[in-house]
């Protein structure tokens, strides 16, 4: 045997018991690792949407008698906003949120009202802190009623009669 044989079985014995731990010991233990943080942020403001259902009188053949029909309105603000909704008079040649007409054929026109109450008390107009519905928002859609009212009147000629409202939300 060469002297040299002693120190090559020494390195090959080394050599072996590393291979050998390496295989063993975990390889995480071996990894390293770096982080860092990932910023995430949304800002919400304040804000409302709205949509509206219609208030459809049912056809009449005299209006001798009073008719009622209900419509509604539909408010979704952030949570916490205060809201005030209001109705304007209409495109009808109404005087007033008191005084709405709807405008029918030869420019003939019915007299009706929408009122925040079933029972055609509370006139729902367009003047904040007078005549306009309140509310707080939650996040989710609030619903309010609107109570459409003819009152009993002189009927004028047959045919469609219709009026555009304009629904405003402030907040």
């Amino acid at each position: 045997m060469s002297p040299k044989a002693p120190s090559i079985r020494r390195n090959i014995l080394a050599a072996s018991t590393l291979v050998l731990l390496g295989a063993v010991l975990p390889q995480a233990a071996l990894a390293g690792t770096a982080t860092t943080t990932l910023g995430v942020s949304l800002t919400i403001n304040a804000g409302c949407n709205v949509s509206s259902s219609p208030v459809a009188f049912p056809a009449q053949t005299v209006l001798a008698s009073a008719v009622s029909q209900s419509g509604s309105i539909s408010v979704t603000c952030t949570n916490t906003t205060p809201y005030n909704v209001g109705l304007d008079k209409g495109a009808g040649s109404g005087a007033s949120v008191s005084n709405r007409l709807m405008t029918g054929p030869s420019s003939a026109t019915v007299a009706y009202g929408l009122f925040q109450d079933s029972g055609h008390a509370t006139n729902w107009g367009n003047t904040i802190g007078t005549d306009t519905e309140t509310g707080t928002g939650n996040g989710n859609a609030q619903t309010l009623n609107v109570y459409g009212h003819i009152a009993a009147q002189t009927t004028p000629q047959p045919g469609a009669y219709a009026d555009t409202v304009n629904v405003t939300v402030t907040f």
